[in-house]
Parts: structure tokens; sequence; C-alpha cells
């Protein structure tokens, strides 16, 4: 080789060499700026994508060794980075004052750097640990559309970061609906583990969660379609979906237990949810009673986020083989720490052993069809349900026996006087009918009419029962179809004959004054001197009234 073409071999490999290092040097250099790079479009995605201010106190690229080479030769294909950040907050605009509407305290994903330059880019996974989001009241989110003229066309962003994430896999989540009044309770939702499809901007997300239920503890899955979110109003973002709840212990309430199971299926916003499904309850029971019955129930119920009232439009339920229906509202007022409770509850032929079956310890002591309509009122106080509960209704009884031997007894020897029949002569021992008027409160049930009738006799009566007791004071009156003189035998009935104009009233045979007292297992029947019965002390008040 001469030295002339030595030389041009010199200067040739010293050529190749400047330039390789210097596009070596501008792939280095092009290296340093993918993290920062990455980091603006990670701010401009989330600002652009929630419409929000963005704070990301630390965000991390791990770059691949060979990321100069991929960038010389394949323009960065196939050099993946793993990005992670923590302590993530978006706030609405302006308003570092409220709570951030996300938040995240770690993220991560992995990006095919050569993608950065495609549009829209592709992340194929992220994963987020530590998600709380918090939904503000419709109307405090500062409209950025009103702040421009209705007229004036929004111009596209050159810059805008187009970004389409296959998939979203979230851990340790919390979504927090917060009311309108400050002093409320906000809604809060655990999520264990929720998993999203395809979270590109203005496309719904297809989902898969398991959420906590903290009364009665449980587990809810679920999956459906979330969105797309509504950047302006994050209460408006829809969602829709299925749901099964199993395993339930009502047990942590205050009395009652059974162990629940629901599917059913729900839709709206956020902020604004209707569910439509069923609950079965196989082992249903009141704790001070024992007794366990079956229910079952087919529900639509409305739960408002915002004020975190909930409305029963209707429930209708089956308690044994009784079936009844319940509508009604649960809503928190201004200073309350509890709910309150306000329902309406209509039986049209409940089948009474169910009832009592359920409510009373032991067996129940009658049998018969019962027709209930009753309004059903908690308030928020801080006493165990059975304690505050009130309720306010009528009902009727008809063929109605009871069951215990004691009271049936007594009964049937009402019945036999009433008729004029000795006690050896064949009655019909059931009660015909039986009704009232009733109200509630404090484990205290107030009849103020209760009336009912058997074969011969009649009975109209009013007064009390101390549920936690078990105690009776009853007053009013008994009428007989029979004359005094008839429900005796023998020289009795003779001698009683004269004084039969006197007990003959009202139209029956024999009118008395009786009270009913004692115990609910073993009630004593007398007559009451000097009582009088819920029409005297009606037709007492009316001519008061007139008198007035």
């Amino acid at each position: 080789m001469t030295q002339r073409k030595t030389k041009w071999l010199i200067a040739g490999i010293l050529m190749f060499a400047v330039v390789v290092g210097g596009i070596f040097t501008a792939a280095l250099i092009l290296a340093k700026r993918v993290e920062p790079y990455i980091r603006d479009q990670a701010i401009q995605y989330l600002r652009e994508r929630f419409n929000s201010d963005v704070e990301l106190a630390r965000l991390r690229v791990h770059l691949p060794p060979a990321l100069p080479f991929h960038l010389l030769f394949h323009r960065g294909r196939g050099a993946v980075a793993e990005v992670e950040g923590t302590d993530l907050a978006l706030r609405l605009h302006g308003r570092a004052d409220t709570p951030p509407i996300l938040a995240i305290k770690h993220f991560s994903f992995e990006v095919d750097l050569g993608e950065l330059l495609d549009t829209p880019k592709t992340v194929n996974r992220v994963t987020l640990d530590g998600l709380d989001i918090q939904i503000p009241p419709k109307g405090e989110r500062p409209s950025l559309v009103s702040q421009k003229s209705p007229q004036e066309p929004q111009p596209p962003n050159p810059g805008s970061s187009r970004v389409v994430i296959e998939e979203v896999l979230i851990r340790n989540a919390r979504l927090v609906i917060l009311p309108r009044d400050r002093t409320k309770v906000p809604l809060h939702f655990d999520i264990h583990d929720l998993r999203l499809e395809s979270a590109g901007k203005d496309v719904a997300m297809k989902y898969t969660a398991v959420l906590t239920n903290p009364k009665p503890p449980g587990e809810i899955h679920s999956t459906g379609v979330f969105g797309p979110w509504a950047a302006d109003e994050p209460g408006d973002t829809p969602l829709n979906g299925d749901y099964l709840f199993e395993n339930a212990d009502l047990g942590i309430f205050k009395g009652i237990a059974g162990i629940l199971r629901s599917t059913g299926t729900f839709e709206g916003t956020l902020s604004s949810i209707t569910a439509r499904g069923e609950a079965t309850v196989p082992d249903f029971r009141l704790k001070r009673a024992g007794n366990p019955v079956p229910l079952t129930t087919r529900f639509e119920v409305l739960v408002d986020g915002t004020n975190g009232n909930t409305e029963l439009k209707p429930v209708i339920a089956t308690l044994g083989s009784s079936h009844f229906t319940t509508t009604g509202v649960l809503i928190k007022h201004h200073g309350d720490t509890r709910k309150t409770i306000s329902l309406t509850a209509s039986m049209p032929a409940a089948n009474l052993r169910d009832v009592l079956l359920l409510a009373m310890k032991g067996s129940p002591i009658m049998s018969g069809t019962l027709r209930l309509n009753t309004k059903i009122s908690i308030p928020p106080l801080e006493q165990t349900v059975k304690e505050k509960l009130l309720l306010d209704g009528t009902f009727a009884i008809t063929n109605g026996k009871f069951l215990r031997s004691t009271i049936q007894t007594k009964i049937n020897a009402l019945s036999h006087r009433g008729q004029g029949k000795t006690s050896d002569e064949e009655v019909d021992q059931a009660v015909n009918r039986m009704s009232g008027d009733f109200k509630m409160a404090d484990q205290s049930i107030t009849f103020r009419s209760l009336a009912f009738a058997i074969p011969g006799a009649a009975v109209n009566i009013g007064g009390s029962v101390d549920m936690d007791a078990g105690m009776l004071d009853f007053h009013g009156a008994l009428m007989l179809d029979a004359k005094i003189s008839e429900t005796q035998s023998g020289w009795k009935r003779w001698v009683l004959k004269p004084i039969d104009p006197f007990f003959s009233k009202r139209g029956a045979g024999t009118f008395l004054h009786i009270k009913i007292v004692g115990s609910t297992q073993d009630p004593q029947f007398g007559l009451d001197r000097g009582g009088t019965s819920p029409a005297e002390e009606a037709e007492k008040a009316a001519a008061l009234k007139n008198a007035r």
C-alpha cells in the first residue's frame, strides 16, 4: 500500500469515527432527554385527560443500557423503558384548597421508546397502587367552556398528547363521593383489585373489580363498563355493570342476623346509581327472638352519592311464605351522624305464623291470614334498632286461631258462653276477624283500637303490649250474642233472667267492661268495673268537642 493510500485510509477511519462518535454522542444526548420528555408527556396527558392541575413528586425512568444503539439503528424501537412514579395528585384548576380528585401513591408502566414518536402513543399496561378518587359535588368544578364565548371554536392543540392505554391494573383503591353538605359523612368504597381495558380518551373502559363492602362485611365482584371520564364533572362519569355479593354476615348489625347473598345490575354515574337485583337470606332472624325465617327480596334502589340518600322504589320481598312490599328513603339530615329511615310496608295476605315466628321467642301463639299496612321510622339516635323503631299502622287478621292451649281454651269458653251453649257442645274455635290500628315506640305497642270476633262474641279493647317485659294491659268491652242468663245453666239461668235488661245494650245480648292483663304467655281475663271501651271513649270525646 502506498503512503498516499495509507493517509486516505487513516483519514477515512478518522472521519468514520468522528461521524459515529457524533451520532453516538447525539444518541447519548437524546437518551438523557428521554426521561424529561416522558415526564412532560405524562403530565400533559394527565392534565388534558382529566382537565386538572397535576402534581408529581417523583418520576424515575429506567433506560436499557443499549438505548443509544437502538436510537442509532432502530429509532428507539425495541428499547423498552421502565417508568415509575410516586405521589401523583390531580386537583381542580385553581382549587389547591380542595382535596385532589385523584391521588396515586405509586404507579409504573413500560413503554417502547420508538412508539413515543407515534400518534397516538400506545402504552400496553399501567399499574397503580394506592389510588384515591374523590368525586366533588356537581357544580364545584369551574367549567372551562364557560370561560370562553359560546360561539368561539376550540382550536386543536398541536402539542396534545394522544395516548392509548390498553390495560390498567389497580390495587388498593378507594372511591370517595363527597356530599354537597360538608358536615355529612362521604360515601366510601374500598376496591381491592380493578382491571380496566382500552382506556383511551373519550372511550368507555371495560372493567372487572373486587370491592370490600364495610357493612355488612363481604366482597363484591363486579364487571361492566366505566367512562368515558367526564373531566368537567367527574360525578357525571357513566358507570354500569353486574355484581355478585356473597357470604355477607348481617350479624354485624344490632338486632338482626343471617348470611346474605345478592346478585344484580346497576347503571348511572359515579354520583348517582340505580341498582336492581335480588337478595336472599336463608336464615334471616331477629337476635332477640332467634327464630330463622327465609327472606328473599327483589329490589330497585337509587343511591345519590352527593347527599348519601337512598331511595327504595320498591322492594318486593317474601318472608317465609308471606309476600310484602316496602318503599321509602334513607336520609341523613344536617348535623346527624346517622341516617333517618322512613319506609312504608304493605302485607296484603301474609301468613301470621311467619311474622310471629320472626318477632317472638319460642313458637308462634297464633295462626291466620294477616293484612298489614304500616309506616316504619328509625330516627338517627344512638340506641339499638329495637329501642328506636317507630311503627304506625293498621292490621287485620282473618281465620285466626290461638296455638297455645291456655289462650285458646279461654277463647273457646268465651265462645260457648257467647252462644249460650253448654261446654260439651261443639263450636267453631276460629277467630273470625281481628283488626286494629297501632303505634310502636320504646319497645311498646299501643293499640288505639283492637277488635276481634269469635262465634257468639265480640271484643273491642285498647291498650298496650310491653314487648321487652312481655306484659299486657288492655281495657275495653265484651259483647255476647246471648243474654247474661243464657250464659249459665240450670237454676242460675232462671235466677239471672230478671237482670238481663241491665246488661243488654248497644245491640248485644250481654255488654260487659273487661280487662286483659298479665303476661303474653298467660293472659288474665276479668271484669273491669268502671271501665270504658274505645268506642265509648270516642263518643265521649265527640260529645265534649260538640259541647265546646
